[in-house]
């Protein structure tokens, strides 16, 4: 998908894997400036080779003192991806306290406190932008051992509404994405086994995972005008999953 984003200022956590990483990169491309945030400064080294002029961040965002730090000041911002997120593996019956604050603090309360300090500056400036949470067909669907992470993305979902609700009015669009394993390191992780991966991928009517680029190519059109109508819904990239 070819955007133009000059201009415009961007900011992207989880920047430095995956589905973020390559949106810095796509954002980069298409002439906005782009803020990379993400806990491990070795990627956003990498990452700023790779696309020089982006400003690097390294904060653990399920620390908010230390968010708050890194990013209070940070200036204006009209593109908000929010990306990261953990995955944190255990049965429910074995959640701890440590998995359950850990996975809440970084997939859900990250995006309260980054959106917030966003919004605000928006708001301040009288100008409209668009928020995108990047969500999972984990918000409709459970899995074993991922009752926390299921949760996060459910709870994700209405999140997303009730941002778009109370800051329609200022001109900022909120939406989600929500695919199926996507073809990362860590999908392909997921995907290794071959009797698993066969069997998730029967479960898709397209018989197929989600590629990198058709996560970013929603991300990008969300955050774009083509989409100015278009807030408080989530895209489903998850080769038709949800309607098997």
């Amino acid at each position: 998908m070819k955007l133009n984003f000059s201009g415009l200022r961007s900011l992207v956590t989880g920047a430095g894997k995956g589905i973020g990483r390559d949106t810095v990169k796509a954002l980069h491309a298409s002439g906005a400036k782009v803020v990379a945030v993400t806990r491990t400064n070795t990627d956003l080294v990498s990452l700023a080779k790779e696309c020089p002029g982006i400003e690097p961040v390294c904060v653990d965002l399920g620390d908010w003192e230390a968010t708050e730090k890194a990013l209070g000041d940070i200036g204006p911002v009209d593109l908000l991806v929010n990306n990261a997120a953990v995955v944190l593996k255990q049965p429910f019956l074995n959640i701890t306290k440590e998995a359950f604050d850990r996975s809440f603090n970084v997939n859900l309360r990250s995006v309260f406190q980054v959106s917030q300090i966003v919004a605000r500056d928006m708001i301040n400036r009288g100008m409209a932008g668009s928020i995108v949470n990047v969500s999972s067909i984990a918000a409709h669907v459970t899995y074993p051992g991922l009752t926390t992470y299921c949760s996060t993305k459910g709870a994700m979902t209405m999140l997303t509404k009730a941002m778009a609700m109370e800051l329609g009015p200022h001109k900022i669009r909120v939406n989600s994405v929500n695919p199926t394993v996507v073809l990362t390191d860590m999908g392909k992780k997921i995907s290794a086994d071959p009797d698993i991966g066969r069997k998730l991928k029967e479960r898709h009517p397209l018989r197929k995972f989600a590629e990198v680029e058709d996560v970013v190519n929603s991300i990008l059109f969300l955050l774009s005008d083509s989409s100015a109508s278009t807030s408080g819904s989530g895209i489903l990239v998850d080769a038709g999953y949800l309607a098997s």
